[in-house]
């Protein structure tokens, strides 16, 4: 695929952008049934690991 004008960059954006948000809620959605936690990175740079379940309910749907 080409990218021609803006519009044509911003239709894939939303694309990837959206691809990208499903394949992260499957893998909470995944990590929750599974009684897991996740590592999540704030914004100062630090991290800390949180239950998949808590971040499930944070989530959109």
């Amino acid at each position: 695929m080409i990218i021609q004008t803006k519009t044509d960059f911003d239709e894939l954006s939303n694309k990837i952008m959206e691809g990208v948000n499903k394949a992260l809620r499957n893998l909470v959605e995944t990590s929750a049934a599974n009684n897991q936690s996740l590592v999540v990175g704030d914004d100062k740079g630090g991290f800390k690991s949180v239950p998949a379940k808590e971040l499930l309910k944070k989530l959109p749907k």
